[in-house]
C-alpha cells in the first residue's frame, strides 16, 4: 500500500498477503517495477527497507516500509512561465489539457515557447527536481490530454500500457462530407512511402493500424462529429484513415483543405482511461471539447459549409 505523494520517493507498507515476498518479486508482480529499473536503483542505494539500504533479494514482512529513492534529476528543458490547465497531478504523473496552436518540445522549427518549456517552468516553481518525460504527444494544432511522467518509475509504468493497447485513448473528430458508417474499425496499414515524408499514407507495406469509430452527430454533407478511439497509435493515424476515405478532418491543411470555419484541423483527444502508479483503481480523465470546435459544430449544425 503506497503511503505518500511525493515526486523523490514513494512509501510502501507492506500488507499480509505479500509478506515473504523477496523485494525483487514484490515490485515487480505487484508495482510492474522492470528488472533494468530496479538494477539501476541498486546501484544508487535507492531502495531502503525499514529506513535502511537493503538487496532486492531480501525478504518483507506485514507493516515493512519500503521505500524507493528518486533520482534528482536536472530540468532537461528552458524554463519559461506560462499557463497550465492542468487535469490531474500526483507524486508520478502530470495530465495536462494541451491548448491548440502550441508544440510539446523544442523542435528545428520551434526552438521555443513549447509546451515542455512551460512544464518547466512549473516544475522549477514547484521543486519538481525531474526531467519532464512526455509520455504521449499531440500535433501542434490538436488539442486535449496529455501525460508527462516525473520520474523513470512512472515512465516506464505508463508506457507499458501505450504498448500493450491496455490505456483507452478517445478522440472527437469534426470529418468533412457525408460520412456513410454510424460506428466500426478502420484496419488499414499505414506509413511513410518515402523516406523524410511529412504525410502518411494508407498502403500495404504500411504498419498495423486500428481505429474504432462511432457516429456522434450527423450533419449531412457538410461532415459528422465523431468519437475516435485508437487501438494504435499511429503518426497522423486518425487524420490518414478519414482522408482515405474521401472524408478528411475539417480544415486539415496537410490532408484536406482549409477551412473558413476554424483554423486547425477539427481534433481534440476527450478521454483516457489508465493505471497510475500510486491508485489501485484506473484513472479516467475527461476534457471538454474547446470553443472553436464547439463553434465549427454550430456552424455545421445550422446548414454553413465553409
Amino acid at each position: 500500500m503506497i503511503k505518500n505523494n511525493d515526486s523523490n520517493k514513494m512509501l510502501i507498507e507492506i500488507l499480509k498477503e505479500n509478506e515473504g515476498l523477496r523485494i525483487k518479486e514484490y515490485l515487480i508482480q505487484y508495482h510492474s517495477f522492470s528488472s533494468r529499473l530496479l538494477s539501476r536503483l541498486k546501484k544508487r542505494n535507492a531502495i531502503l527497507l525499514n529506513g535502511k539500504a537493503v538487496s532486492v533479494t531480501k525478504n518483507i514482512f506485514r507493516g515493512d516500509l519500503l521505500e524507493i529513492i528518486f533520482e534528482k534529476e536536472k530540468l532537461n528543458y528552458e524554463p519559461i512561465e506560462m499557463a497550465l490547465d492542468i487535469l490531474y497531478e500526483d507524486g508520478d504523473v502530470l495530465i495536462l489539457n494541451k491548448p491548440p496552436f502550441i508544440v510539446v518540445h523544442p523542435t528545428k522549427t520551434h526552438l521555443s515557447n513549447t509546451l515542455a518549456n512551460g512544464i518547466a517552468f512549473y516544475f522549477k516553481s514547484n521543486n519538481i527536481q525531474k526531467k519532464i518525460r512526455f509520455v504521449n504527444r499531440l500535433d501542434m494544432d490538436t488539442s486535449g490530454i496529455i501525460i508527462i511522467a516525473k520520474n523513470s518509475y512512472a515512465h516506464q509504468f505508463v508506457q507499458k500500457q501505450m504498448e500493450d493497447q491496455s490505456i483507452v485513448k478517445k478522440y472527437n473528430a469534426v470529418i468533412a462530407g457525408q460520412f456513410p458508417y454510424d460506428e466500426g474499425i478502420i484496419n488499414l496499414p499505414i506509413g511513410k512511402k518515402e523516406k523524410g515524408d511529412i504525410k502518411r499514407r494508407v498502403f500495404n507495406e504500411g504498419k498495423n493500424s486500428l481505429t474504432k469509430f462511432k457516429k456522434i452527430n450527423d450533419f449531412g454533407k457538410r461532415g459528422s462529429l465523431l468519437e475516435v478511439e485508437l487501438i494504435t497509435g499511429r503518426t497522423h493515424q486518425i487524420r490518414v484513415h478519414f482522408n482515405h476515405y474521401n472524408n478528411p478532418l475539417v480544415g486539415d491543411s496537410l490532408y484536406g483543405k482549409p477551412s473558413e470555419l476554424i483554423n486547425r484541423h477539427a481534433l481534440h483527444s476527450t478521454y483516457l482511461k489508465l493505471r497510475v502508479p500510486r491508485k489501485k483503481d484506473s484513472l479516467e480523465i475527461y476534457s471538454k471539447l474547446p470553443k472553436d470546435i464547439l463553434e465549427l459544430m454550430n456552424h455545421l449544425r445550422v446548414g454553413y459549409n465553409g
